[in-house]
């Protein structure tokens, strides 16, 4: 039966599995949006702007575990999809982004809204594509979602042209594809999981450091029995936050920057590190010269090149963390007396951590006279559903989220880490709501982030999509102002937003609810109202002008010298 290429498109979706897609109609996508009309087995969102169509791509994709889709024209809508595609390749995220584009005979002629998104999103894509013949979009779509999903997942890009939208073929969808170029290791090298044991059988100061690998491998069950076996503590990234229960006594919590005191000295006078599915991102090492100087280091990665890229590692072992978290428990049940005598080896030093704990718990001095941030972010916690997904911008309310929510569960924080991209929040919740409609889904964000992508609000009315926005207003571009108070002497330049805005106004305007606290005990009544109150709320909270973020290891600091108090 032949097809046109649009519905060969939507037909190579719906067996990927695909039921839900965002995106934004133009002139060149026009023709897979009239095959859309009548498809019902795609539901499409329609997001307020590009870049969001690909963040709420991303946080469907962190909430599920599945691959995001979005749509975009070609031009304009094109190029407005790169800061989306950027965040997802810098935290690793599988989404496919399809792009329309120029009939192929105007290709490279500057006709209206051309431009090469190939070229453009090559540095920031796994991999990209241009369809040049209908009969080779059945093969790029398996190609696209295969690269996207396996070994360390990110975003693919297919640009489609106009002309080949509309040209016909037979469809047949491959069972299963094969790239010469692309066999990503799978299982780790046996001697070097048996070496990684006895060396980590050895160490009496050992800590397990986690990243976003572990929950883009789904591997937080393997993780959590591993550290249970061994009875070692475990920190983790910003990216790693709830691979592992941050109320666990063996938890350390966030590393790096701004991470816990306690995570920081624990990784500076570890004996041993066993690094899983983390890349030794520069906000977690501080000073790589002084990075865990007295450790040897085992790291675990589906991704070859990122190992040994930033810092040496003693013990390099690929593969997918899940199966090797597997295989060294296996490892593990062989060793009998090696085991125990390790966990009762390693008790001094599980002494010492729960001294640092005490000494410098993560805490922030309490008022009655001021909303303090963190007291919101416990209270959202306290108050939240345990299985709330918790999707947030950039800047000083991440950080205070990342301190301060306590995250137990896998792929419940969605956060823009390697990027840092302001305005990710909203969309992201916005995918996480569209794929748990019943799961409860808060998008925490500053007053400045919060503007870049506020628009998404009329998407979150239009399908009904509940989610509960929590900005923490300071009126400040709040993390560059604490780097301007503190290295800058005051001197806030250009970091203050003076402009009064309504949030309460401004969510009527768009159809949602919207609710303000000014006082301390008007916190827990605000957020209780806002959960209880039917479709998107914002809860706005006025915050602490000059709260800062703390710990914090100053730029080019060792983990050690954290500033504590300022």
């Amino acid at each position: 039966m032949k097809m046109t290429g649009a519905r060969i498109l939507l037909e190579c979706l719906k067996l990927e599995g695909v039921d839900t897609v965002f995106g934004y109609p133009g002139g060149t996508v026009i023709n897979i949006y009239d095959e859309l009309f009548s498809f019902k087995e795609i539901r499409h969102i329609l997001p307020r702007h590009e870049q969001a169509g690909v963040h709420a791509a991303d946080g469907f994709a962190r909430a599920t575990g599945r691959v995001g889709v979005a749509i975009a024209t070609s031009g304009p809508g094109a190029t407005n999809t790169v800061t989306g595609i950027a965040t997802a390749y810098m935290d690793s995220i599988p989404v496919v982004v399809i792009t329309g584009q120029v009939p192929t005979a105007l290709i490279g002629n500057d006709a209206f809204q051309e431009v090469d998104i190939v070229g453009i999103t090559r540095p920031c894509t796994k991999h990209n594509f241009l369809v040049k013949d209908v009969k080779d979009i059945p093969s790029i779509i398996k190609k696209a979602f295969y690269i996207a999903r396996t070994g360390r997942p990110g975003p693919v890009l297919v640009d489609l042209p106009k002309d080949v939208q509309i040209a016909t073929a037979e469809f047949h969808y491959p069972d299963s594809i094969e790239l010469r170029s692309y066999k990503p290791t799978v299982e780790g090298h046996s001697k070097q999981i048996e070496k990684a044991v006895s060396l980590m059988l050895e160490a009496r100061k050992p800590v397990i450091y986690v990243g976003g690998g572990v929950i883009s491998g789904d591997a937080a069950g393997e993780l959590y029995d591993f550290a249970k076996r061994l009875n070692m503590p475990v920190t983790t990234t910003l990216m790693g936050l709830g691979s592992f229960p941050e109320d666990d006594h063996q938890a350390l919590r966030l590393l790096g920057m701004h991470g816990t005191y306690y995570a920081n000295m624990a990784v500076t006078n570890c004996d041993m590190l066993f690094a899983v599915g983390a890349r030794f991102d520069d906000r977690v090492t501080g000073k790589v010269a002084t990075f865990a100087p007295h450790a040897k280091i085992i790291h675990v990665d589906v991704d070859p090149t990122s190992i040994r890229k930033n810092v040496r590692v003693d013990l390099p072992i690929v593969g997918e963390v899940k199966k090797v978290l597997s295989q060294m428990l296996k490892v593990l049940e062989e060793q009998g007396d090696k085991v125990e005598r390790f966990r009762t080896g390693i008790e001094p030093w599980m002494a010492e951590i729960e001294g640092w704990k005490q000494k410098h718990p993560m805490t922030y001095k309490q008022t009655t006279s001021v909303i303090k941030p963190q007291y919101v972010i416990q209270k959202l916690r306290e108050l939240s559903e345990p299985d709330a997904i918790i999707a947030t911008d950039v800047g000083q309310h991440q950080m205070w989220t990342a301190q301060f929510f306590t995250f137990t569960k896998a792929r419940t924080l969605l956060s823009s880490g390697g990027l840092g991209t302001m305005g990710y929040g909203l969309p992201a919740a916005m995918g996480a709501q569209a794929a748990y409609p019943d799961r409860q889904v808060i998008a925490i964000c500053g007053d400045g982030g919060f503007q870049m992508n506020m628009q998404e609000l009329a998407t979150l009315v239009q399908n009904r999509l509940p989610v509960k926005i929590c900005i923490l207003n300071n009126n400040f571009l709040g993390m560059v102002r604490q780097w301007q108070e503190l290295f800058f002497d005051r001197r806030y330049s250009q970091t203050c937003m003076e402009l009064p805005i309504d949030f309460i106004k401004l969510a009527e305007a768009f159809g949602a609810t919207g609710l303000q606290a000014t006082k301390v005990d008007e916190v827990e009544g605000t957020i209780r109202k806002a959960f209880e109150t039917p479709g998107p709320v914002i809860m706005e909270f006025k915050i602490a002008r000059e709260e800062k973020v703390l710990p914090m290891v100053p730029a080019g600091a060792s983990l050690n010298e954290m500033v504590l108090n300022a």
